[in-house]
């Protein structure tokens, strides 16, 4: 009898802690692609940068208060829309060597896993896919306010950014004259939705 009776209380203290982990609130954002902008810089000939812009992007955040470490940010940045700072070297960028737009035309982060480092600080672990290729990436993140105090009804702020090797996307053209590290930052604003 006591064996049932203790079976039985393992069991309903299992219900009540699966249903408890379920009631935590979750939170979905938006990100406004009208509030949203990627650049990517690159050293040139050592002596200074380029920068290519990407104007088009979409995406979605979702995250719990209560599960800080858990996170579902999936961004999607438009390449055909690339822009740099003169029109050969964005056809460059657009082209085989680079991007080849024609063929991979998104460039997609996907997280999932979030480490605060401080209230309003943090970085997501998750993956790039660029040009076909897919590769681990951490992506340092800041908020305009704390996540954890976040009610689902504001905008939040936020930006990211991380530095990548473009050679393990494949894009290996004119290594001579271009840096092979690339920091991306990724500003936006996350709309309740």
């Amino acid at each position: 009898m006591q064996w049932k009776t203790a079976k039985w209380m393992v069991a309903v203290g299992l219900l009540c802690a699966s249903s408890l982990g379920s009631t935590a609130s979750t939170y979905r954002f938006n990100l406004d692609p009208e509030s949203s902008s990627v650049d990517a810089k690159v050293a040139f000939m050592g002596i200074g940068n380029r920068k290519a812009y990407f104007p088009a992007m979409r995406g979605k955040v979702v995250l719990s208060p209560e599960r800080m470490n858990e996170i579902d940010l999936d961004v999607s940045i438009d390449a055909t829309q690339l822009k740099a700072e003169d029109g050969l070297t964005t056809g460059r960028l657009k082209g085989k060597d680079f991007f080849y737009v024609a063929k991979y035309p998104v460039v997609r982060f996907e997280g999932k896993v979030l480490s605060m480092t401080s209230p309003t600080a943090g970085t997501v672990s998750g993956e790039l896919t660029a040009r076909g290729v897919t590769r681990p990436v951490n992506l340092n993140l800041s908020f305009s306010a704390p996540p954890a105090q976040a009610d689902g009804k504001d905008t939040i702020r936020l930006t990211g950014v991380t530095t990548i090797n473009r050679r393990d996307f494949g894009m290996t053209a004119y290594s001579l004259v271009v840096g092979k590290k690339v920091t991306i930052t990724i500003k936006t604003k996350l709309v309740p939705g």
